[in-house]
This record gives structure tokens, sequence and C-alpha cells, in this order.
């Protein structure tokens, strides 16, 4: 074990670095949590959270398989993956743009939580959103081509990948966390419903963004 560490722990230091970068940068995981987060309160947010943690054992799986090589390589697998990732982007962004005002100043005086989102929703939500991000397919293809010896036993691959779901989680439901909080929620207050629409069109550019052209 000692061995192990002292051999791969420069390789474990530049994929956690990297990934660092990669999971504070604005994207449709930041997006969908900071929505939760204002919409349905802390825990949805943070459920949601631990579904993007998850979510990253997804791409893993099949980069260790290889599997994501034959996506990268097979531009019309590559393509519809991509669809379907913008496909589920502008259901999220329409139904948040669609979100509707308070009735009236008593509502919107409310505590702006009111809004119900199932556990198990909140979770699935955020598998979908990091799982078919094809962004994230890249990432993690450019990590284990680049940053990974193909010498490095599948086992420690495997450990890098169960740190990258864990430190994903983590940021996130830190993330949920702060977003939720009392001062933050005050912030928005009874224009909630404005911050919702803001978040579809970011939403909706995002998917724009997936299926366009480099």
């Amino acid at each position: 074990m000692t061995e192990y560490v002292n051999q791969y722990w420069l390789e474990f230091l530049t994929i956690a670095s990297v990934h660092l970068l990669a999971v504070a940068s604005p994207g449709p995981d930041f997006a969908i949590v900071l929505k939760h987060s204002i919409s349905y309160g802390r825990r949805a947010a943070i459920i949601t959270s631990i579904g993007v943690g998850v979510a990253i054992l997804i791409h893993v799986a099949y980069s260790l398989l290889g599997i994501g090589i034959l996506i990268k390589t097979t531009p019309v697998l590559f393509q519809i993956f991509s669809y379907l990732a913008a496909a589920y982007l502008l259901y999220l962004g329409w139904g948040a743009i669609r979100s509707p005002a308070p009735d009236n100043l008593a509502v919107a005086k409310e505590d702006t939580h009111n809004l119900v989102i199932s556990d198990k929703r909140a979770f699935v939500v955020g598998v979908l959103t990091n799982g078919l991000n094809p962004k994230a397919t890249l990432f993690f293809l450019s990590v284990f081509a680049v940053a990974v010896s193909p010498e490095t036993p599948n086992i420690i691959k495997l450990g890098y990948g169960l740190y990258l779901a864990f430190a994903t989680g983590v940021w996130f439901c830190v993330l949920s966390f702060f977003l939720s909080s009392k001062s933050v929620t005050q912030f928005i207050g009874k224009n909630g419903y404005w911050f919702d629409r803001v978040m579809g069109i970011v939403l909706i550019l995002l998917a724009i963004k997936l299926v366009m052209p480099v």
C-alpha cells in the first residue's frame, strides 16, 4: 500500500488539481444546484448535489471500460449524446422560465422555499444533469488519457474516481449550504420567481452551447 501511495501521489495531485478547477467553473451542475437551493431549500439542494457526485461514477465506469473512447471516436454517438443532454437542459430551463409569480404580496413574503420537490426527484435530477453532460465525458476521457499513466492499475484508477465523486458531492453540498442560507434567501425575497426565470434562460443557453459547432 505504501508503495502505491509513493508511486501515484503525484498523479493523484494532478487529477485533483484539474478537477478542482473544472468543478468550480459554472456549468449545468452549478446552475441546477443553485436553482434547487433557491427554489426548494437546503435539503433538496444537498440531495441534488449528492446525485451530481454519484453521476461522476458513471463517467469513471465507462472510462475504465473503454466505452468512453468509443463515444469520443464515433461522432454520431457523441452527437446523439449531446442532443440528449441539450434536450434535458431545455426541459429544465423551460420549466424554470414558466415559474409563476406570487399571487399576492402576502404569498410573496412567505418563505422562498414554499415549493416542494421529492428527495428521489432531486437526486435523479442531479444524476441526469451531470451524467448527460458531454463536457463531463470529455473531461474524464482527457484526464484518464493524459494525466493517468496506461500502466496505472484499474484499482488505483477506481480510487481516483471515488475521490472525484466524493469531492464533487462535497463541493456542491457546501455550495448548497451557502446558497440556501437565510441571508441569501432574504436577498432574493419576493422576486425569487424572476431568479428562476433567469436560471431557466441560463440552462437553455447551456443547452444551445452543447449542440452548437465549435
